[in-house]
């Protein structure tokens, strides 16, 4: 936590910085291609200036905090709140000889969050206004169907988004066990249609767990079910890879997820991996960067699709004019329901940020309900 007094002038600067973790266990063992596990930790940050505070947040590690309190906190206190992009820049120099991306780029991007939060509260408009939009509805899509579930908890899951929420797309994890439960995999991806039938976009995801040509040989399963979407079928560090796979098979290879900076972007699409470009702004660098990431894509002539986090996403999402959607996953949307009020309704396939005309993302912490699961 750092704390300054700034004086001069009616610019309101940044004066508080505060980090709060919270691990929630999850509601049944949770896992895909390549990891398993059963709580998830959010690390929350509240910017204050003005006399008001905004709100950012990533998931990962707990010590993620700690880079935020001892070494992006004095970097930011006492800079003008109304630019966002600058102190962006000054915790990316701050953080160099640290190390950046991965645990560091988490906590650079929930201070960046927090930071665009608190310039909208206090021009009090909805973040969407302040970044200017593009579209009014942000296309979602289910996401869950882990590997460690059952047939008859992946039935309810993906009947629960396309039959009581009206989602038209939906994904399930594959790849289980590195891609040795290939078979697994196949019998999944047949229950996961018949589940939802035969009208809603049915995508994929073996987080990195394929080998190349075992990719490319599951392809095949993929297409004979309609499969369109194909996520990191092989790790999303190997770009000759995903390539190699995007060249030879139907559904569309994407990736992004693992963006820690905007140059791993320009690297991606200069390798011609992907057809639609992922990115996650509690990674990436916050809405700062992911809006440049954006604008990557587009002048790619592709799409964007955010990652995980849709509350987080939700207005910058609807501020691009090359977007696909977000992803509605199961694991965050559980979370951000239960400690934040202001979150939005998915039903009918998409969201209306700002819609509500509360200022910044729109989002209050609910602190007494967020308290029980505080661990840092």
């Amino acid at each position: 936590m750092a704390s300054h007094t700034a004086g001069g002038g009616d610019e309101p600067l940044v004066d508080r910085v505060e980090t709060a973790v919270y691990t929630v266990p999850t509601d049944a063992p949770e896992g895909d291609g390549t990891l398993t596990w059963d709580s998830t930790t959010m690390v929350a940050v509240q910017v204050s200036g003005g006399g008001v505070t905004g709100l950012g947040y990533t998931y990962g590690a707990a010590a993620t905090a700690q880079v935020v309190e001892r070494q992006l906190a004095d970097v930011v206190t006492g800079l003008s709140a109304w630019d966002v992009p600058a102190a962006n820049e000054a915790m990316n120099r701050a953080v160099r000889n640290a190390g950046r991306p991965g645990l560091i780029a988490g906590a650079v991007s929930a201070v960046d969050i927090a930071l665009w939060d608190l310039k909208a509260r206090l021009l009090d408009l909805p973040l969407t206004r302040l970044l200017g939009a593009s579209r009014t509805d942000v296309p979602v899509y289910g996401s869950g169907g882990f590997t460690t579930y059952d047939e008859h908890r992946l039935d309810r899951q993906l009947r629960l988004w396309t039959e009581e929420l009206d989602i038209p797309r939906v994904k399930i994890k594959i790849g289980e066990s590195w891609g040795r439960a290939e078979r697994r995999d196949r019998e999944r991806i047949a229950r996961a249609r018949r589940s939802i039938g035969d009208a809603p976009e049915l995508y994929v995801d073996a987080n990195g767990g394929y080998t190349r040509k075992q990719a490319v040989r599951m392809a095949r399963h993929l297409d004979e079910h309609g499969v369109t979407w194909f996520e990191e079928p092989v790790s999303s560090d190997d770009l000759a890879g995903l390539a190699e796979i995007r060249a030879a098979v139907a559904p569309e290879v994407t990736a992004g997820e693992y963006g820690y900076t905007l140059a791993y972007f320009g690297h991606m699409l200069g390798a011609g991996a992907v057809d639609c470009l992922q990115a996650d702004a509690t990674r990436c660098g916050g809405i700062t960067v992911w809006l440049r990431a954006a604008a990557l894509a587009e002048a790619a002539g592709l799409e964007l699709s955010g990652h995980c986090a849709p509350h987080v996403h939700a207005h910058a999402a609807a501020a691009i004019p090359n977007l696909r959607h977000l992803e509605w996953f199961y694991d965050h949307t559980r979370i951000e329901d239960l400690f934040f009020d202001g979150t939005l309704d998915p039903h009918g396939g998409s969201i209306r940020p700002g819609a509500d005309g509360a200022p910044g993302h729109g989002l209050t912490l609910r602190a007494e309900q967020a308290e029980k699961y505080r661990t840092g």
